[in-house]
């Protein structure tokens, strides 16, 4: 995200720092971590609920570390790496985590079809939810902002439709859980600039919402709201230059 230095916190804070700070000794694993990014959390979130040891190293999105920019010729996070090899991209790292670490607390379900509807509802998510998401933040009129809203409200009704209870798959918490987790986190933001409400989703999204951002994991990689801020009100006025503003100004799918 092209912020002047100055003005993004350069490391994890609240709750999210207390969590960074148990995790600095040396591990198999490493995730490379961008405290603000909510798609970065998603990994955050599997990390935590699954238990698995990390060293949590952040990456400064200015000067980027050669050794990083090795591993990842993107430069993006998140990022891992895993015994010496790297791996990047939130929804394959954790699936990844899922392979690598078995024994570990599961976030998919082991019966194949129950996996492929997860993953189908994942899907629901990057191609629909995220977007309309992103494109309700950076609309600049009342119209795109409506229509925007509209969409996003849509988006999620489908998916709270989906919802066994409390999570998406019952009782478990799930893959499709982490990957709207952060950015139904960040719905304030949204309530707070660009007229959006839980409730007008309807179908049950308003408690299934409140679920996902009071659970644990969610709370403990979950950084302070003002500066949170910073972030946002560049893309409040459209004005972020993240990969995934870019790609929404010029109508691409995102990153």
């Amino acid at each position: 995200m092209a912020i002047p230095d100055e003005n993004i916190h350069p490391t994890a804070t609240g709750n999210a720092a207390k969590v960074v700070a148990e995790h600095q000794a040396k591990q198999d694993l490493v995730f490379y971590s961008g405290w603000f990014c909510p798609f970065n959390q998603r990994v955050w979130i599997s990390l935590e609920e699954k238990g698995i040891p990390y060293q949590y190293k952040e990456v400064n999105p200015y000067k980027k570390e050669k050794h990083f920019l090795d591993i990842n010729p993107k430069g993006l996070v998140p990022a891992i790496e895993y015994q010496g090899k790297a791996l990047y991209e939130s929804l394959v790292l954790c699936e990844f985590l899922e392979e690598a670490y078995p024994n570990y607390e599961p976030l998919l379900p082991v019966d194949p079809f129950e996996r492929a509807h997860v993953r189908l509802w994942i899907d629901h998510t990057s191609k629909t939810i995220i977007p309309s998401w992103h494109r309700i933040l950076q609309a600049q009129s009342v119209e795109q902002q409506d229509a925007a809203r509209q969409e996003l409200y849509e988006a999620q009704r489908k998916l709270a439709q989906q919802v066994k209870g409390p999570y998406f798959t019952g009782k478990e918490f799930s893959l499709v859980d982490v990957a709207n987790a952060p950015w139904v986190a960040r719905e304030y933001i949204l309530a707070e600039h660009r007229g959006y409400d839980r409730a007008q989703v309807g179908d049950g999204w308003s408690e299934y919402a409140e679920r996902l951002a009071t659970r644990e994991s969610v709370i403990k990689t979950t950084n302070d709201k003002d500066k949170l801020q910073v972030i946002y009100d560049r893309y409040l006025r459209d004005e972020a230059q993240s990969e995934v503003a870019k790609a929404l100004r010029a109508g691409r799918p995102l990153p």
